[in-house]
């Protein structure tokens, strides 16, 4: 079957479902992983074609995603701030604001010039990608990454292995980080914890809610700080004088956000907005109280 015959077939079966220009990704995304064939080489080459023997990944793949599953967890893998990472339905799929967030920390860090080693950890790494990011683009960096999934850890140290660097992954309940106390003296604390309230599950896409990991992404309405309250009693606690707090928010919680960690004794807080104009980003720093 020619490719571009292939093509007519994604568009026809899924237009109507995600749109021509999602659709058009879709199977170049396809074409990548399944037959190592870029966009440039099929424009050059219209006439190229699969055998019927090659076409069972690629139309599996389709019927997947008729069932409006995501594409990251069809292909197995995906990309985050330009670096390769294996996910599946353990894990979250990586979004563009994270990869803002790890943007900012990284900007940070090279802004403040530090040669010396610099201790950071993740609290609740999911596929790792935050963790991992930083220890590939900060060259001193020692990570540690925590989870409460044994699964989403494993998928995690994959990843690890795939981009060549060394993160401590250690399973623990985030709720519980007694468990964790004493163990580090850091620079910086980053996470992105479940902080989705029940009652905003409306507006989100039957793809996320019918697939990722609901562990990893809602909280009571009641309760939507929970995660970030022991994650910042943990910070101040363990985070060296003049330490930094980073957070990926809930849009709607951005004053709370605020006055949390306010509360916990830390200042210099921003919250910023991620490139949708939503505030999605917090960055604090713990008074150096000597």
């Amino acid at each position: 079957m020619k490719l571009k015959d292939l093509k007519g077939i994604f568009h026809k079966e899924l237009d109507p479902i995600y749109g021509k220009e999602e659709v058009f990704s879709f199977f170049f995304m396809c074409l990548e992983s399944f037959y190592n064939i870029s966009r440039l080489q099929l424009a050059l080459n219209v006439e190229l074609s699969i055998t019927k023997e090659e076409q069972e990944p690629i139309f599996n793949a389709l019927e997947l995603l008729k069932q409006e599953q995501p594409i990251q967890y069809i292909l197995g893998e995906t990309e985050f701030y330009g670096l390769p990472f294996k996910i599946n339905t353990n894990t979250l799929i990586p979004r563009p604001e994270t990869e803002e967030l790890v943007d900012w920390v990284i900007k940070d860090i090279k802004a403040d010039n530090k040669k010396d080693a610099i201790s950071i950890l993740d609290i609740g790494t999911g596929s790792g990608c935050i963790a991992i990011t930083l220890a590939k683009k900060i060259k001193q960096a020692k990570v540690h990454a925590v989870d409460v999934s044994k699964k989403a850890l494993i998928t995690a140290q994959e990843n690890a292995n795939l981009n060549n660097v060394d993160v401590q992954f250690v399973e623990t309940n985030i709720l519980n980080t007694k468990s964790l106390k004493g163990c580090f003296d850091l620079d910086i604390v980053v996470s992105n914890p479940p902080y989705v309230r029940e009652l905003e599950k409306q507006e989100m896409k039957a793809n996320v809610l019918d697939n990722e990991p609901h562990l990893a992404l809602f909280v009571d309405n009641d309760n939507a700080l929970v995660f970030y309250k022991a994650i910042t009693e943990f910070a101040e606690e363990n985070l060296k004088p003049n330490g930094q707090l980073y957070f990926e928010i809930n849009e709607y919680l951005a004053e709370e956000m605020k006055n949390l960690v306010a509360s916990y004794g830390f200042n210099t807080i921003e919250v910023r907005k991620d490139m949708f104009g939503k505030y999605r980003m917090l960055r604090a720093v713990k008074i150096n109280r000597k």
